[in-house]
């Protein structure tokens, strides 16, 4: 009987388990699941991620460059239009939902952590391939997709009256998955064939990012900034 071969993805997944779990568990995301958290602390984060979005667009920039073929440079053209002119719009609409301006988001200073965060994976995206820019990038679109989907079946049964419910749905719609899905597939794309020393090299910067992902949550949980 054939065995079936282990993607490279299965093995990211297996690696960042902990840290993942570690993630759904903080309490800024059983908050935004239970619609418990404190506004305030919501509105910070929503300024926070307008900012860390801003350089996030710009690795689908860096993908365009990099693609290999003219179907990933499509794709990744897409995202970027798509993250442009949608995904910020409906954050700008959201956040004033919550009496942030678009010049409040526009103003935005990234703390420590954001910062830290978003230079780590622009850099890669700048020094390596095009395999490593996606080893990094993928824990936010793959993280926050199946965050989206557990908070939905976990607190599903609270949703009506949840004031974070747009974000729920937002972030466990099958639209945002497909996201996940795609760069999923890329990154065994591009893993395949490789050798174990440049598979760890892309298993560290996924490693790294989705040890971001979590600090990202603490950061706006505590409201930690610039302390000089």
């Amino acid at each position: 009987m054939e065995v079936e071969k282990m993607l490279f993805t299965d093995r990211l997944y297996r690696s960042a388990k902990e840290i993942w779990e570690k993630s759904y568990n903080h309490p800024f995301v059983q908050g935004v699941g239970k619609g418990t958290l404190d506004q305030e602390i919501f509105a910070y984060y929503m300024k926070q991620d307008y900012v860390y979005l801003i350089d996030y667009v710009k690795l689908f920039a860096i993908g365009v460059q990099k693609a290999p073929s003219l179907e990933i440079m499509t794709k990744f053209s897409h995202l970027l239009h798509e993250h442009l002119h949608f995904e910020m719009n409906l954050h700008r609409q959201f956040a004033a939902e919550f009496g942030i301006s678009n010049n409040e988001l526009e103003n935005t200073k990234p703390t420590p952590v954001n910062l830290a965060y978003t230079r780590y994976m622009l850099h890669v995206a700048h020094n390596g391939t095009l395999a490593e820019l996606v080893a990094s990038l993928l824990p936010c679109a793959w993280h926050y997709a199946e965050t989206g989907q557990r908070l939905k079946e976990q607190y599903g049964n609270l949703l009506q009256s949840n004031r974070y419910r747009k974000w729920i749905e937002t972030y466990s719609s099958e639209q945002f998955a497909s996201l996940g899905d795609w760069l999923i597939d890329l990154m065994n794309q591009l893993a395949d064939g490789k050798p174990e020393r440049e598979l760890a090299e892309l298993e560290n910067h996924f490693l790294i990012t989705s040890k971001y992902e979590y600090l990202f949550w603490d950061m706006n949980y505590q409201q930690l900034d610039w302390e000089l």
